[in-house]
C-alpha cells in the first residue's frame, strides 16, 4: 500500500514523498465458493461500475455488455422507474432489454427510481405520495421476477426538491427540508419492509446538506454520492469534501468525511470503450471488498401474487373543486383518484372531455400539475364563452389502473379580449458560447 501526507499552505495543495506498507498475505482456509469473486479493476483498485437508462441507447441501440465486462466493469445501476409516466414507460423498455443482457455477460446489476418529490406541504399527503412510488417500485421489481443472486439493492434517485416550475421551466416552489426527508424516510422504510434488502439512495453532496435535514434514521441506508473532478485512483482523494472542509449531512463522519457505499465519479466516461452506443457514460466505484460488495446481493425475494402489478384495477374519480369564470381566466379542476383499499392511484393522468352537444371550437388547451400521487390540478386555456358539459376522465395507459371518471357542467362568460400585441423585430442571435460539461472531470 502507497501513501503520503496532504496539506494546504497559502492555499496551496502540497504533499509528502510517497511511501510504502507491505503487508504479508497469511494462507487461509475457507469453505467459500471461490467462484464468487468480483475483480476489483477500477480506479484505486476498487469494483468499477456504471449506471445506465434510455440515453445510453441512442436511436435504440444495444449495450454490448460483454465489451463491458472485458473493460472492467462487474456492476451496473439500471434506471428501472420513474415518478412521471412518460419516463417511466422508458424505463420499462430498457429495464427489460439490460437486465437479464448485463448478467447473462457476467456484471451484476442494481437499479434506481428517479424521484419528481409531491407539491405539498401537508406531511400525511407527502406520506401518500411516498409510499404509492415505492408501490410503483416494489411491481417493478416484481415483474423481473424480485431480487436474484446478482441483483444489488434498488437505489433512490433523489436529487431534485423542485416541485413547481414557472412558465419559463425555471423554479417556482421548492420542497422544505422536512418535507424531503420525510418523503425519503418513508420511501426507504416501506422498500426495505417489503423486500427485506436495504435500498440505497442516491445524491450529490450539496443536495444532501442544503435540501435535507440530518437524520439517524437516513443513515442507515447506504450512500450512493455524485462527485465530479475528484481522481478516484489518488488514495488520498474522497467524495464529500469542498473548500475549507466538508458537506454535512446524514452520512457526515466526525473526522468530516462522508460515509458512502458507491461514489459516481465522472459522468464523462468514454462510453464506446464499455461497449456503449454514445459518448459519455457515468461511471462509479465501489467503497468496500468482494465479501462487502457481495453481501450486498444475499437476501433474495420472490413477490407474491399480491406483489404483482394490477391489470385495470378499477379506480374511484372525484372532483374536489372546479372553477369556471370568464374566457380571460383558466378552466381550472381539482381531482383526486383512488384505489380500491383507497390509497392513491400510483400512475395515470387526467383530461377533460368535452360532449360532443357542447363542443368547444377552436379546441382548448389543456394543462395537468400533479400536485402529488393520484391529485391533479387540471387546467383549461381558450374555452370560447358559452356553456359545456362534459366528463373529467382519468386514464393510465398502462392499463394498471382502470379508466374512471365524473361528470360536470361550467359556464364561461366573455372576458376582456387581450391587446393585440404589438411585433417586435427579431434581435440578432448572437451564438452562445460553447461549454464543456466535461470539463475538469475524469475521462476514464
Amino acid at each position: 500500500m502507497k501513501y503520503r501526507a496532504s496539506a494546504y499552505v497559502n492555499k496551496k495543495r502540497i504533499f509528502s514523498n510517497i511511501r510504502s506498507i507491505t503487508i504479508q498475505q497469511l494462507p487461509e482456509i475457507t469453505s467459500e465458493n471461490t467462484e464468487a469473486f468480483v475483480d476489483a479493476m477500477g480506479p484505486g483498485s476498487r469494483i468499477h461500475g456504471a449506471d445506465i437508462s434510455r440515453w445510453q441507447h441512442p436511436n435504440d441501440k444495444a449495450i454490448d455488455f460483454a465489451t463491458m465486462y472485458s473493460a472492467g466493469i462487474r456492476f451496473v445501476m439500471i434506471k428501472a422507474s420513474d415518478t412521471r409516466d412518460d419516463a417511466d414507460a422508458l424505463s420499462v423498455k430498457y429495464l427489460t432489454m439490460d437486465h437479464s443482457a448485463a448478467q447473462a455477460a457476467g456484471i451484476f446489476t442494481g437499479f434506481y427510481h428517479y424521484t419528481i418529490l409531491p407539491d405539498t406541504a401537508v406531511p400525511e399527503e407527502i406520506v401518500k405520495d411516498a409510499q404509492a412510488q415505492a408501490q410503483k417500485v416494489v411491481w417493478r421489481l416484481a415483474s423481473i421476477g424480485g431480487y436474484g443472486e446478482k441483483d444489488l439493492p434498488y437505489a433512490l434517485d433523489l436529487e431534485n426538491n423542485c416541485v413547481r416550475l414557472n412558465s419559463n421551466k425555471s423554479c417556482a416552489k421548492y420542497a422544505s427540508r422536512n418535507a424531503v426527508t420525510l418523503w425519503a424516510t418513508t420511501f426507504l422504510a416501506l422498500l426495505k419492509e417489503k423486500t427485506g434488502r436495504t435500498p440505497f439512495i442516491y445524491s450529490y453532496p450539496n443536495f444532501l446538506e442544503s435540501a435535507m435535514s440530518r437524520s439517524v434514521e437516513l443513515a442507515q441506508y447506504p450512500l450512493w454520492l455524485a462527485q465530479y473532478a475528484i481522481d478516484p485512483g489518488d488514495p488520498l482523494s474522497q467524495p464529500g469534501l469542498k473548500n475549507g472542509g466538508c458537506y454535512v449531512h446524514s452520512w457526515t463522519t466526525s473526522n468530516c468525511s462522508s460515509s458512502w457505499t458507491v461514489w459516481q465519479y465522472t459522468s464523462c466516461g468514454i462510453a464506446t470503450k464499455y461497449g456503449v452506443p454514445g459518448s459519455r457514460l457515468d461511471l462509479n466505484v465501489f467503497r468496500g471488498s468482494p465479501n462487502i460488495f457481495l453481501n450486498l446481493t444475499k437476501g433474495s425475494w420472490v413477490p407474491d401474487a399480491i406483489d404483482l402489478m394490477p391489470l385495470n384495477e378499477p379506480t374511484q374519480l372525484t372532483v374536489n373543486k372546479m372553477s369556471a369564470s370568464t374566457t380571460d381566466k383558466l378552466v381550472t379542476f381539482n381531482v383526486s383518484v383512488i384505489r380500491p383499499n383507497l390509497n392513491p392511484v400510483v400512475t395515470g393522468s387526467v383530461k377533460f372531455v368535452f360532449d360532443k352537444l357542447t363542443p368547444a371550437l377552436p379546441k382548448p388547451t389543456q394543462t395537468v400539475l400533479r400536485s402529488s400521487s393520484g391529485v391533479w390540478t387540471l387546467a383549461i386555456k381558450g374555452v370560447p364563452a358559452g356553456s359545456y358539459q362534459g366528463l373529467v376522465t382519468y386514464v393510465d395507459v398502462s392499463n394498471t389502473h382502470a379508466t374512471s371518471s365524473m361528470p360536470a357542467i361550467f359556464t364561461v362568460a366573455q372576458g376582456v379580449e387581450p391587446s393585440p400585441t404589438p411585433v417586435k423585430p427579431s434581435p440578432t442571435p448572437t451564438k452562445k458560447p460553447v461549454t464543456d460539461g466535461c470539463a475538469n472531470q475524469i475521462k476514464n
